[in-house]
């Protein structure tokens, strides 16, 4: 249930949050989504997260209280950045800002982190990262996986302590350097997605036909044919198929593995790859 009450009894602003208890709070955060529910999605998690910095700024129980309701309520971003969101609305708390501006600002700065998360994160550091460590994985190399998770992790965790402290620092000014520049960085980091995916496919897309005309001493190799009307296209052919599958008859990542397991036995058993 929602809190009525649209300011805090005590208006003095409170000490500012020392690195121990900024840091405490990061760690807290790779909890987020432990309590996930479809009705208030990762509210809980949230109010776990920040709950040692408002208790810290919030002498007052009665206040507590208040910025425990009202941090309860729907809450959803990107896992990965919800620190920055963390650092400007704990800056609020601390000013004892009006509630009703801090749920603002907290809605507001949550929505568009949930499309730069996935450039930066699922369409850039993920298939770039991948792609050079399963090569490594496929050569038989243990240390692709590990440097895999290394990689991933030491990104991850670092953008979450530089950004709780850099957010924290900034306010809610940080609210106008995000929505300044959210639609930009998100083209960006897609366009940049979308090159890295393009050049793994011809990198590392090893589908080939083989079968062969006979033609006398020189038969015809179906697959030097289509190397000469554009290397690779047998990935390229099968990367758009997936594309096409997945945007638009809406199969799942899943089904689309399946088939692929499918067509492979089958193309393999009768000679086609």
């Amino acid at each position: 249930m929602a809190s009525n009450a649209t300011t805090y009894k005590d208006l003095t602003p409170a000490q500012p949050l020392d690195k121990k208890t900024l840091n405490k709070m990061v760690w807290r955060s790779l909890n987020l989504q432990a309590s996930f529910n479809y009705e208030r999605m990762q509210a809980a998690g949230w109010l776990y997260c920040i709950l040692p910095g408002l208790e810290k700024i919030h002498t007052d129980k009665d206040d507590l209280s208040a910025s425990m309701q009202h941090n309860l309520e729907f809450f959803n971003t990107h896992p990965f950045l919800v620190t920055f969101v963390m650092g400007i609305v704990l800056s609020l708390e601390q000013q004892k800002a009006d509630i009703n501006m801090i749920r603002s600002v907290r809605v507001a700065a949550m929505g568009p982190l949930g499309g730069i998360g996935d450039a930066l994160f699922w369409f850039t550091l993920v298939p770039i990262t991948a792609g050079i460590t399963a090569n490594m994985a496929i050569n038989g190399s243990i240390a692709g996986p590990i440097l895999f998770l290394l990689i991933f992790n030491i990104v991850q965790m670092a953008l979450r302590f530089f950004l709780m402290n850099w957010s924290y620092e900034l306010g809610s000014k940080a609210i106008e350097i995000l929505t300044a520049n959210a639609k930009e960085f998100i083209r960006a980091a897609s366009m940049l997605g979308v090159f890295v995916v393009g050049a793994l496919t011809s990198n590392y897309g090893g589908t080939t036909v083989a079968l062969t005309i006979e033609n006398g001493d020189s038969p015809i190799v179906i697959q030097s044919i289509l190397d000469g009307i554009l290397p690779k296209l047998i990935p390229l052919g099968i990367t758009l198929g997936l594309y096409f599958l997945i945007k638009k008859k809406g199969w799942t990542p899943v089904a689309c593995i399946g088939l692929l397991l499918v067509v492979g036995i089958l193309g393999a058993f009768i000679g086609l790859f």
